[in-house]
């Protein structure tokens, strides 16, 4: 576990912890937990061991501080996906706020996806408590558009699995996409992928 944070943390213990935390991302994000060591995490964030060890008692900790930190921003764009709005701009809209988090927290999102390859040991309560009522509420928001014939018939879980596949690959697979689409594709990967979901998701859901 973290250590005990005191009330009156300094500027300087603030931004230590920060630097903790983005050089543990980047190692978690590399290597996993089992992978990852102190050391690497220390190196990266440019302290000693000691150091990094007077604020956390050890990987675990910072790993699942991370996680439960990266929880709440994770399910976020779901929550804005409103009953009371246009179904398909609704259903959209809520693609490019789950592939702009590919784009902008490629590391979180491989750090989440590791934890569920690894059967989710730290996040199992969340994930079938209100991460999954979450997704059963808007799954009904999305059942009652089908029901209204706003949009095609669709399965909202399988809908939610697809688009959840095709947005967070852009940063689990970071690697792979740059190597198949080459440098010059590459610097529009987001702005060509926004292009084709966009299409994808209009010809599925279209009445």
């Amino acid at each position: 576990m973290s250590r005990p944070r005191p009330s009156g943390t300094t500027r300087i213990q603030r931004e230590k912890r920060s630097a903790i935390f983005q050089a543990a991302l980047d190692i978690f994000a590399e290597n996993g937990l089992r992978g990852a060591t102190l050391d690497q995490i220390a190196a990266r964030a440019g302290l000693s061991k000691p150091n990094v060890i007077y604020y956390f008692e050890g990987k675990e900790a910072i790993y699942t501080e991370l996680l439960e930190s990266l929880l709440d921003v994770w399910v976020d764009p779901l929550r804005q996906l409103s009953a009371d709005g246009e179904p398909i701009e609704e259903i959209l809209a809520y693609t490019r706020r789950k592939l702009a988090m590919s784009r902008d927290m490629p590391r979180e999102s491989r750090l989440f996806a590791t934890e569920i390859i690894q059967n989710a040991p730290r996040v199992r309560a969340v994930l079938e408590g209100p991460l999954k009522s979450l997704v059963d509420e808007k799954a009904a928001v999305v059942a009652g558009w089908v029901r209204e014939g706003r949009i095609a018939p669709v399965d909202p879980y399988h809908l939610f699995f697809s688009l959840w596949a095709m947005t967070q690959h852009y940063a689990d697979f970071d690697l792979q996409v740059g190597t198949v689409l080459g440098p010059a594709r590459d610097q529009t990967r987001y702005d060509d992928a926004d292009a084709y979901l966009t299409s994808l998701v209009e010809r599925l859901l279209r009445v």
